[in-house]
């Protein structure tokens, strides 16, 4: 009886094993596959950040592989070489030491990480996310809030707003603010680059910039709950002329995001559609920022949307 539960016992490890060994080769499927889905390739960008990072991959794969390509020959002449069929083979029994062993192996990792270590500081002073993109064009301003689970992109200077769509026109930097209305999240466009965290009652910014009309997606990388799979949106870039005429459309197609509209806003949600909104209080972005978690009230909003003296 003892030896047939042991062997019960066994085979449901082995069961669970096997599932466990699946869903890992299937999960690591999923990411190569997603790395070649339309709008998350990061290593097909269409701005000047997705490039350079896409460039930083590549160089630092390239000074990484210094060192692994000569440790897989070397793995493999060392196993041929003092295999047991191998006459010519010596093996010194005395062997301890080898100063210029010891030089090599540890010179070629130094030098790797002197190397790597330079790229990645120059990179990350070039890539630094609030630095500003040096462009002929006036930048953008959209604010952006990440809630339970939608993402809603405020414009400021043009007065609209939207929910799980971003509409930006093409050569022009975008600057963005950035924060959340409850958990903390992740903005991400795989194909512009960037992937900058947003947080209650804090206050991150990233510049970037698309080079080419298209529809590229938008996600979370950061789990937040239930709907978490869906909090997705598309980024779409078009021309000067086209953004203009969204702009007038979305005016004209009304609807008010003030304190109430954002209060039902804050509720969660899963699934949802894109929607925009005609007109938007002044400082709304302001006064989420300084009340983080809570939906403010019009007075508070109207507070900071009042002139410095």
């Amino acid at each position: 009886m003892f030896l047939g539960e042991m062997q019960l016992s066994w085979e449901s490890i082995a069961r669970v094993a096997r599932s466990r060994v699946l869903k890992l080769y299937g999960t690591a499927a999923t990411g190569l596959l997603l790395t070649g889905c339309k709008g998350y390739d990061v290593l097909d960008p269409r701005g000047p950040i997705g490039l350079q990072e896409r460039q930083l991959l590549i160089n630092a794969t390239v000074i990484m592989l210094a060192v692994v390509i000569p440790v897989i020959i070397m793995s493999i002449a060392f196993a041929w070489h003092y295999r047991a069929g191998n006459p010519k083979a010596k093996r010194d029994l005395e062997w301890a030491y080898s100063g210029r062993i010891e030089f090599v192996v540890w010179a070629i990792p130094a030098l790797v990480i002197l190397f790597l270590g330079g790229v990645t500081w120059v990179s990350t002073h070039d890539l630094d996310p609030p630095k500003p993109i040096q462009s002929k064009v006036a930048p953008l301003e959209v604010d952006v809030v990440s809630l339970d689970w939608k993402w809603l992109f405020i414009y400021p200077a043009e007065g609209v707003a939207s929910v799980n769509r971003l509409v930006v026109p093409v050569g022009t930097p975008i600057h963005f603010r950035m924060t959340s209305a409850g958990v903390m999240n992740t903005f991400f466009i795989p194909r512009l680059g960037s992937m900058i965290y947003t947080m209650a009652g804090m206050e991150t910014q990233v510049n970037l910039l698309a080079d080419e009309a298209g529809t590229y997606r938008g996600l979370s990388g950061n789990f937040s709950g239930d709907g978490f799979s869906d909090m997705v949106f598309d980024t779409d870039v078009l021309s000067a002329d086209d953004y203009r005429q969204w702009v007038q459309t979305t005016h004209g197609a009304g609807g008010t995001l003030d304190a109430a509209a954002y209060a039902t806003l804050m509720h969660p949600s899963e699934h949802d559609a894109p929607r925009t909104y005609g007109a938007v209080s002044q400082a709304l972005f302001e006064g989420i920022l300084a009340h983080p978690g809570e939906a403010p009230t019009a007075e508070q909003i109207a507070h900071f949307a009042q002139p410095t003296t």
